[in-house]
């Protein structure tokens, strides 16, 4: 059995470190061929001047958001979330709703293949979508202009809130406990410093909520 699972894991991370190096290339290509093509090139200096302003916050976020998300989202479903993006709008809650549907935790086998699943599912049917509405807006371009509507336009700015609230729901209703400290911590923060981005401070949430589940587990209170 340990054999199998060593070589399924070993396939996930192959094939993973692959599709990563393969998206890697064609998100680099895309750029180049447009300098190719128009014949300029950016500045070293601009390119590096861009990167000192926005690297110091978004690589370390990046490093944290592996660390922090793939216990949850499993070796296969990180590989695929990572390269497919939308995570925490889509493919964190794909994961997180089918686990609990299948009624497995993470950092199982079970959890490794329903999360994949479920990631997969999310990705196909996300591209899908697109597609077709690409193709509708572009034979209809009055549907991308009543999309765009007063009427609409405020349901929109509320889905992120939507799914997120609906999917932590259950969680505070089962894990109650562990969940005071890491809400009214990240309350006070933002009450002094509300205009943290939203990557700081899912980190500092993370960090918080295993040193309060951790403490508590210690006390015996959970």
């Amino acid at each position: 059995m340990e054999k199998k699972n060593r070589s399924y894991m070993d396939s996930i991370h192959f094939s993973g470190r692959i599709s990563c190096v393969i998206s890697l290339v064609f998100f680099l290509l895309i750029p180049t061929l447009m300098c190719l093509h128009l014949n300029t090139w950016p500045e070293a200096s601009v390119v590096l001047a861009g990167l000192g302003q926005i690297a110091p916050m978004f690589y370390p976020t990046g490093v944290l958001e592996v660390i922090a998300y793939a216990p949850l989202l499993g070796a296969g479903g990180t590989y695929l979330s990572f390269i497919t993006g939308n995570i925490m709008n889509l493919k964190m809650p794909c994961a997180l709703s089918a686990m609990d549907n299948a009624n497995v935790k993470s950092n199982t086998e079970e959890g490794e293949v329903i999360t994949t699943i479920a990631i997969a599912a999310s990705t196909i049917v996300t591209t899908v979508i697109i597609a077709v509405f690409v193709v509708i807006f572009a034979l209809n371009p009055s549907f991308s202009q009543a999309m765009k509507s007063d009427a609409l336009s405020p349901a929109f700015k509320q889905v992120t809130y939507t799914i997120f609230g609906s999917l932590a729901a259950t969680y505070f209703i089962k894990h109650w406990k562990i969940t005071i400290f890491p809400i009214a911590a990240i309350s006070l923060i933002l009450v002094f410093a509300g205009s943290l981005p939203v990557g700081t401070l899912i980190i500092i949430g993370a960090v918080l909520s295993m040193l309060g589940a951790h403490v508590m587990y210690k006390l015996k209170l959970v």
